[in-house]
């Protein structure tokens, strides 16, 4: 793409609303929102830690950003991410996640749900909330997250956080929750395959595909179009001895209960997972279905790397933001900053995992961003890409007036401060 097509901050950030009266606005809008990205990436957990931040880094911070009245306080930092309305923040975090991300082809997008536990209120009545998040598995990045409505459960939030997501050549894992005909059905019309896990939230449809592959061993699979793959792993003084069957023929889909309505379901999917640990072993079987195609090149192998991939959401998401961001300890809960809290998290985590020069945790990448300058810059460098072009983010001189615009003069200057994070060039 040329330097037309320019991703600028403002583009980013037109949607996003100041909820502030305006003779309350003695702080942008914009730097309260960039100095709250830089805290996160450097270990602030909360407000508190913010304004600690920003005092600490003042004179680091007055080199890009203007901050005619200093460094807001921990109040106002609170009152500001209660109100911005989360919404419009996730259509920023989307647009930028698009300007520096390039899906490749058959990539698992990995799509699931967690609590934050902490951000209950029981003195008002209101419930944790719950995040539905999208996972790119080999770019490693959350891509979204959709706030699942009270009162209601992941379903809900499933479409609507799909809808948000370009998922054209994807493979598209959820587990049994996600298992409906609605939602394969949008899955298919994003053009993107998916592969849902069977549990009894689909009952007579599991029962039917476990008798399908008891009936399909007893034959030995003769005449019936299938596929396998298995792999060992050995280590950590245990063997664990995967195995993955599917069956892609028209005819044994046809005995399926209710087959015709799950949109593009081609292929059904069994999952067999042996642990050894000395005398100790352990088996334990998953059933999935599919719109992946018969000829679908090492359709098992395929299908089994799209299963195992998705737990990396739980190993590389989920757990990461519980023992590197502390997010379940979080008692953020006033108005709509808990939400806004959660999307602050997924942008610092998808910078920290970008920077690969540090073979530590994302707790110790954190502290060293907050204690070097450099390393903090280093961390918000470009993305890597997975296409031969090259991406550029660039940046230089200060905000040219209060409106946003920036000066994009030396557009190939490498980028030396935060708002790379939002500022994108793209050049062929």
């Amino acid at each position: 793409m040329s330097c037309a097509a320019a991703a600028t901050i403002m583009e980013h950030f037109a949607d996003i609303e100041d909820p502030r009266v305006d003779h309350t606005k003695d702080h942008d809008l914009l730097d309260i929102i960039v100095i709250a990205i830089c805290a996160v990436i450097c270990g602030a957990d909360g407000w508190v830690g913010i304004e600690r931040f920003g005092n600490a880094k003042l004179a680091w911070l007055e080199t890009f950003l203007e901050l005619p009245h200093g460094i807001p306080s921990h109040d106002t930092f609170g009152r500001v991410f209660a109100r911005v309305d989360p919404e419009a923040l996730q259509r920023s975090f989307l647009a930028w996640m698009q300007a520096v991300q390039e899906l490749t082809e058959g990539q698992v997008i990995a799509i699931d749900g967690k609590c934050l536990r902490r951000s209950f209120d029981t003195w008002t009545g209101k419930a944790a909330i719950h995040m539905v998040s999208a996972w790119a598995s080999e770019n490693h990045v959350v891509l979204g997250q959709r706030k699942v409505a009270s009162k209601s459960n992941e379903i809900t939030a499933i479409p609507a956080l799909l809808e948000l997501l370009a998922l054209s050549g994807c493979i598209v894992t959820i587990n049994a929750m996600g298992c409906q005909k609605d939602i394969a059905e949008q899955i298919v019309d994003q053009e993107a395959d998916y592969v849902l896990a069977l549990k009894d939230n689909q009952p007579h449809l599991h029962e039917d595909v476990q008798n399908l592959f008891y009936w399909a061993n007893n034959v030995a699979f003769e005449g019936i179009r299938h596929d396998r793959y298995r792999e060992v792993d050995a280590g950590h003084g245990r063997i664990e001895t995967r195995e993955c069957w599917t069956i892609s023929d028209p005819d044994c889909l046809a005995m399926l209960a209710n087959h015709r309505e799950w949109r593009e379901l081609r292929t059904v999917i069994r999952v067999r997972a042996q642990r050894r640990v000395g005398e100790e072993v352990r088996t334990e079987e998953r059933y999935y279905i599919s719109s992946l195609a018969a000829e679908t090149p090492d359709l098992a192998q395929t299908a089994a790397q799209a299963v195992r991939s998705h737990w990396r959401i739980e190993n590389e998401l989920h757990r990461v933001l519980d023992v590197g961001f502390r997010e379940d300890d979080s008692r953020i809960r006033q108005g709509y900053a808990a939400e806004n809290m959660a999307v602050l998290r997924h942008i610092a985590l998808n910078l920290l995992k970008q920077e690969t020069s540090r073979k530590v945790g994302i707790k110790n990448k954190r502290l060293e961003a907050g204690w070097n300058h450099e390393y903090l810059e280093k961390v918000c460098q470009p993305y890597k890409t997975y296409t031969p072009s090259t991406l550029h983010l660039i940046f230089d001189g200060k905000r040219s007036n209060r409106a946003g615009f920036y000066s994009l003069e030396g557009c190939f200057k490498p980028l030396i401060v935060i708002f790379d994070y939002f500022l994108t060039v793209f050049c062929a």
